[in-house]
């Protein structure tokens, strides 16, 4: 070995695979000999950057070694080096230029660049798919801790090797690609866009409405109402935005990668369909007001209906050529929408501010305290309330995730989100309040619009309009058609040039329309590129520069354009606010359950969050989507759980580390404490199985039986002591159990797999039996294969099983060991079974299957449960060349596969001769409350005198009805204790003598001293001691065969050996005469304490 270990390299010491350079103090030299020098040593590097290991130094006291020896990290040796203080590059012509920025041999000692082992790095932590840029491996823990002759690279580059052209070629493409895609900054990506949003033509055109029902006041309540709901939830999305990278797909991605694909998947497809109708209400809201203009001058082109949809369809198609051009387009349409948008909210207040005689007649007077009061408390008509209001109202605010839709353009997420989101709500919310109070103080609520409704002498009235000189009482009759409550354009009346109200009305609603075009699309492509709905991968794909979903367009526009020819957007219009609010909902849920959850991937960089405000805004978006429409919000939780629950049974295979696994590990963790602090009761046992299989899929009937009565009720493990001569391989004991355990999860078994490295099957379990659980949640119950070959095999592994046995008595487990006569290992047989989940499957039509393959059959692979020896690997993965079995194998296939299937009638038999506790008897109930064997019978079979069998049998009846256990008969057996047949007998003792000590033919000191090498012997003073439990093993068997040959399965009580005293020999022929030549038989014996009980 001395060979193989690094040595340090003197100036003249050859080359060495593995070598650790000195590091010296010397000075540096002149740079035209560094450059030198550095040419000399080119095919060094060249030669040092393959090598598999690497512990490089700096200098040489020669002076400047090769690329490696200058502290280059061992990735980027040869061509090119991103360094701030040494770079590296290549002229062409075969010389290599180092410059050194300070000059400075320190410099090129960067800590960290003497060792493969990798300083932090932002690229290690990247997912494969990361946009901002390339992932980087840091070497692996074998990598630097295996010892030096091992082969640790597996897969990938090696550390020290470089990529080829051809891959350098394509990263070099893909990383251009990345930089010419549009990016855009908080500004123009979040703020531009929410503001757009949420001005929506409600500010124009409804606004003024709202603060004559409702005055001044509760208009100011109703828009501080809606401003905490989407202020709480711009604090959740902004919570929830920078808490890691957010990809594109806004409401989507932050739901699915918090909550998971259940709601993300629901609330995914129902915020997508939302955004593509609500292109169609606004493009609608668009063509109702070209419309109106086109009906004023007498200038429509069929009736206004049709003339709606015509103009409707012109202007979408418009606004998708718009999208299709490309996301920069669209930022340069929506800053000239805002443009207009502003200069119309401008217009407006510079009107407020020019009273003009010639408007005081339609209401408005300018600036007045006397309007101002008179506005301030509500007046509400035609059956309006103010829960009505905020119906209306509360679509004005929506609107506030149009920036984090289109998250994945954005160039810095986490900060564009927060920042732009909660400005926007700031500014018009303001906005808002400001121009509720400027109409409520310039415009009184009736007006009749004639110049000769002046105050007159004879008229007695108090209003603000008689103060200034107007007397609008004729109103009160109704039929008036201007002032706040009449007139929905008295902006447009107020305003310093009418037209540019007009031109803000349709910046709001194209604005508007364009954003949930945009935003559809891409929620909608985000959604599918997940695949959590089948058949949607169509639209995932992307295309150009930005990744555009154009498919996703096309049928944004298709859904957007049959809304429009359809026009019953009044029933349409509340259950897509319903859906907006239900995304808000989740989104503040969202944040609360991932703090709720506790869990330390929850640290967001935003931190002005609580999650008891988050919870209050979830239930508050709750409460607000009843008050606008209750039928529509029952729709839309209808929907949503509809999803839900299609999403939940499809369990589409993604991990996201979202909060609901968080919680549901805290969850788990405080049951399991909570259960420690509590004692056991009888009532709540449950037989929690430690299954000695060995591989899961390796004893198939062992696994099967077993899960029928766990499944649900209590725990299984798979132990698999895995006994290894050579060093044990870790690595590959961490790669086999994630596998079986995915087989087992795929295979829907609930159970989990333990596997231990032990020099034998009795150490192996003894950790098991000792180390497997936690808390209350803890195996009770040792379940085994019977060593079916152990007549064939060594009898040291016979001593073994059985002291196994012994083990998990002395434990006070109790033991259950199945026995079929065709026996339960079938890991010899080549493609039995799968243990690979579908995506470790090649491509392609050749089926790939895990099988163990022994250089020499075990003898007793059969019968010792997890026993791996070091002729037997791991799981192998072979190709299944479908070769012939033989018939012994059919036949064990077969058998291995009974418990799968569903039983049928027939009859489970129960022998409990002896009370162990009663879990002989609880195992068949709970299998006949298995579907599988709910056809079967329980049969009790029990021990009793011959004049008493009446007696036994009604005290028995008493003690199942107390029970509870429902039976089909009992048996008493009063002739247990008859002899056996001689035939029995003479088997019996065929089948012991090969392992009796014969200690009375040899000397006394001889028969100890071969007593003490092989203790499994029999003695002749043992036989004789134990001759009758021995004829009641011999004649149980003969009873057996006559009552229970057809049974479906046989549960017996275990004969008990008392250690010490029964050799293993004996103990194992008790169980094999007294279980041979059986259908399936379970010997069970439990560890004396009481599992059922009859108290409530």
């Amino acid at each position: 070995m001395s060979e193989k270990k690094p040595a340090l390299k003197t100036g003249g010491s050859p080359q060495s695979r593995f070598q650790v350079d000195l590091v010296t103090e010397a000075a540096s030299t002149a740079a035209g000999e560094r450059a030198a020098q550095a040419s000399a040593d080119g095919s060094k590097a060249a030669e040092e950057s393959k090598s598999r290991f690497r512990v490089v130094g700096f200098l040489d006291p020669g002076g400047l070694g090769s690329a490696t020896d200058i502290g280059l990290p061992p990735d980027v040796s040869g061509d090119t080096v991103k360094s701030d203080s040494v770079s590296l590059h290549s002229t062409g012509t075969g010389q290599t230029h180092i410059s050194d920025s300070h000059s400075n041999t320190y410099y090129m000692r960067t800590f960290g660049h003497n060792t493969i082992d990798a300083v932090p790095n932002i690229d290690f932590y990247r997912q494969t798919a990361a946009p901002l840029g390339e992932k980087l491996t840091r070497p692996s823990l074998s990598e630097l801790h295996d010892e030096l002759d091992k082969e640790p690279f597996e897969e990938g580059l090696a550390n020290g090797e470089e990529p080829s052209a051809a891959e350098e070629a394509a990263a070099l493409a893909a990383k251009e690609a990345k930089g010419g895609s549009v990016k855009f900054g908080w500004v123009k990506g979040v703020l531009i866009r929410c503001m757009l949003n949420i001005w929506g033509v409600m500010l124009f055109i409804r606004m003024s409405w709202i603060v004559g029902q409702a005055g001044i006041g509760l208009t100011i309540a109703i828009i501080m109402m809606a401003t905490v709901v989407t202020t709480i939830t711009g604090l959740s999305t902004s919570a929830i935005a920078t808490n890691g990278f957010v990809r594109g797909g806004g409401a989507y991605y932050l739901i699915s990668r918090s909550l998971g694909p259940e709601f993300g998947g629901s609330i995914g497809l129902i915020f997508a369909f939302a955004n593509a109708v609500a292109v169609a209400m606004y493009v609608v809201g668009f063509a109702e007001t070209v419309v109106e203009l086109l009906n004023d001058v007498d200038a429509l082109m069929t009736d206004e209906v049709n003339d709606i949809r015509i103009v409707g369809t012109l202007t979408v198609i418009l606004l998708l050529g718009i999208s299709v051009a490309g996301m920069e387009w669209e930022a340069k349409a929506q800053i000239v929408l805002l443009i207009i948008l502003l200069a119309a909210i401008a217009n407006y207040f510079i009107g407020t501010f020019l009273p003009m005689e010639s408007k005081e007649p339609k209401g408005f007077f300018g600036y007045h305290t006397a309007i101002l009061l008179e506005n301030l408390g509500p007046d509400f008509r035609d059956g309006e309330t103010f829960f009505s209001m905020f119906a209306i109202f509360f679509p004005a605010a929506t609107g506030i995730l149009a920036g984090a839709n289109i998250s994945g353009d954005l160039a810095d997420p986490q900060s564009a989100i927060p920042k732009g989101t909660l400005l926007a709500i700031l500014i018009t919310g303001i906005s808002y309040v400001a121009v509720t109070i400027s109409t409520g103080a310039c415009i009184v609520r009736d007006a009749t619009g004639d110049h000769n409704d002046t105050v007159s002498d004879t008229v007695n009235c108090t209003d603000a309009a008689c103060m200034l000189g107007y007397d609008f009482s004729i109103c009160k009759e109704g039929g008036c058609q201007f002032g706040l409550m009449n007139n929905f354009q008295v902006m447009s009346l107020v305003s310093g040039f009418g037209p540019l109200i007009t031109a803000g009305i349709f910046s709001a609603t194209l604005s508007s329309a364009l954003a949930s075009l945009v935003s559809a699309p891409k929620v909608f492509q985000a959604l599918c590129k997940d695949n959590i709905y089948p058949g949607l991968g169509v639209f995932a794909k992307g295309y150009g520069k930005n990744n555009e979903p154009l498919r996703g367009y096309v049928l944004t526009f298709c859904i957007g354009l049959a809304f429009i020819l359809i026009g019953e957007l009044n029933i349409i219009a509340p259950i897509i606010s319903n859906f907006f609010l239900a995304s808000y909902a989740l989104i503040n849920f969202s944040v609360f359950h991932a703090s709720l959850a506790n869990s330390p991937g929850w640290r967001p960089s935003f931190k002005y969050y609580n999650k008891w405000v988050s919870l209050a805004g979830a239930i508050l978006c709750c409460v607000v989507m009843f008050v606008i429409n209750w039928w529509a919000a029952l729709v839309t939780l209808l929907i949503v759980l509809a999803l839900y629950i299609y999403v939940s049974y499809k369990k589409p295979d993604v991990n996201w580390g979202s909060s609901t696994q968080a919680l549901m590990y805290n969850q788990a963790l405080t049951h399991c404490l909570h259960l420690t602090g509590v004692e056991d009761h009888v009532k709540n046992f449950r037989p929690q199985c430690l299954v000695l299989t060995g591989f899961p899929n390796s004893r198939p009937a062992l696994l099967h039986l077993v899960h029928s009565f766990t499944k649900n009720v209590g725990l299984m493990v798979c132990g698999h002591v895995r006994t290894v001569s050579r060093r044990p391989n870790f690595k590959e004991l961490a790669q086999d159990h994630a596998r079986c355990q995915r087989w087992l999860h795929k295979k829907r078994i609930k159970a989990f797999y333990a596997p231990v490295i032990s020099d034998s099957l009795r150490h192996g379990a003894q950790f098991l039996l000792q180390a497997t659980g936690l808390g209350r949640l803890k195996p009770n119950t040792l379940v085994m294969g019977f060593k079916n070959s152990w007549s064939d095999g060594e009898m040291r592994d016979v001593e073994i099983y059985i002291n196994t046995i012994h083990d998990a008595f002395d434990l006070q487990f109790g033991v259950v060991i199945l026995r079929l006569q065709d026996g339960l290992d079938i890991s010899h047989i080549q493609g039995q079974d799968e243990l690979l989940s579908s995506q470790d499957k090649p491509a392609g039509g050749v089926k790939d299957v895990v099988v163990h393959v022994s250089l020499a059959k075990d003898s007793d692979s059969d019968s010792c449960p997890s026993k791996t020896t070091s002729n037997q690997s791991s799981p192998l993965i072979l190709r299944d060349t479908k070769s012939p079995l033989s018939l012994t194998d059919q036949r064990l296939l077969e058998t291995s596969q009974q418990f799968k299937k569903r039983q049928g009638k027939g009859t489970i038999d129960v022998w409990w001769l002896f009370d162990d506790g009663g879990l002989t008897l609880l195992i068949p109930y709970l299998l006949t409350n298995k579907k599988k064997w709910g056809d079967c019978r329980i049969r009790v079979f029990i021990g009793g005198k011959i004049n008493r069998i009446d007696h036994d049998r009604r005290a028995m009846a008493t003690l199942l009805s107390r029970f509870r256990i429902d039976f089909s008969d009992i048996n008493v057996l009063g002739d247990i204790n008859t002899k056996p047949k001689k035939h029995n007998k003479l088997s019996f003792k065929e089948l012991i003598e090969p392992y009796r000590l014969k200690e009375d033919d040899m000397e006394q000191e001889a028969a100890e001293r071969l007593k003490a090498q092989e203790p499994w012997r029999i003695t002749d003073n043992e036989l004789e001691l134990y001759k009758a439990k021995t004829n009641r093993q011999i004649r149980l068997n003969e009873l057996l065969k006559e009552h229970s040959s057809t049974a479906k399965l046989i549960v017996m009580s275990m004969p008990l050996a008392r250690k010490g005293t029964v050799s293993s020999a004996l103990y194992m022929c008790w169980l094999e005469t007294l279980s041979k030549d059986l259908p399936p038989v379970l010997l069970v014996r439990g560890n004396h304490q009481s599992v059922l009980t009859f108290y409530s």
